[in-house]
Parts: structure tokens; sequence; C-alpha cells
């Protein structure tokens, strides 16, 4: 009844193994996908490949084809541009900038205008209007000094 060549076998196991990858995003199928598709273009090139052959070309093919992923592609994927390394960590953002204290800084703490909003304070104590610089983020407090 069913008469298929195997190499239609592997390239019925890479299109479930990359329609997997779709349902389970990771990457890992995929390429193993793509390998299951290469041993069925190679066994369409030599049907003669004997089982125990295309199981040790198939885990050859998969590691090569994983570790070429995750030592080629990976990293140019994960690339990111310089400075979005604090994109979402606004107060990290702040650090070298310059501020006008808003309430003097009293025993260590005040407030700072920071756009539209005040942001807390901690540093020496300085009086009202004055320019600090923010040196490190805690919390939701600027560690600031005087801005020379």
């Amino acid at each position: 009844m069913w008469n298929l060549s195997v190499h239609y076998l592997w390239w019925i196991l890479a299109l479930l193994l990359i329609a997997g990858e779709i349902l389970l995003p990771g990457y890992f199928m995929l390429w193993i996908g793509l390998a299951a598709a290469a041993m069925g273009a190679l066994l369409w090139l030599v049907p003669s490949l004997g089982l125990l052959a295309q199981a040790v070309l198939f885990a050859l093919l998969a590691f090569a084809v994983c570790l070429a992923y995750a030592r080629l592609l990976r990293p140019k994927l994960e690339r990111r541009e310089p400075g979005h390394e604090r994109l979402n960590r606004r107060g990290e953002q702040m650090i070298g900038q310059r501020y006008q204290l808003i309430e003097p800084i009293v025993n260590g703490r005040g407030k700072a205008l920071v756009g539209d909003g005040q942001w807390l304070v901690s540093g020496p104590d300085l009086p009202l209007g004055s320019t600090v610089e923010v040196v490190a983020v805690e919390g939701t407090t600027l560690k600031v000094r005087a801005a020379a």
C-alpha cells in the first residue's frame, strides 16, 4: 500500500520537526529538522546508504547544524546596539546626567526635578536649586554629588 522511499521519510520527519518548532519555538527543533531534510537529500542522491550509516550521519549533521547555529548565527542575532543595555532601566539611564534640586538635601535626603517629575536623591547636604550629577542608582533613589 505505502511504498515510500526512505528519503521521503526523512523529509516528513523534517517537516514534523519544523512544524513542532512553530508550536514550541526555541530554534532547537528547527535545526534538527534541517538536518533531517539534509539527510533526505543525501539519501535521494545515495539511496543505498544503510540504516546505521543514516543514523550516524543524522546525529553528526544534527550536532553540526546546532553547533553552527550556536557559534555563528546566534551571536549575530543577539547583537545589541551600544546604549541599549539599559533600555528598560530608567534610573540607570540617568547616571551622568545633571539635575536641579527642588528640595534641599538635608541629612543626606532631598528631591531633584527630572523632566516633569520628582526623584528622591541622596548625597551630601546641598541647598535648594543646586545642580547635582547622578553617580549611581539604588532602587528609586538617585545617588548624587554636587556638579562641578
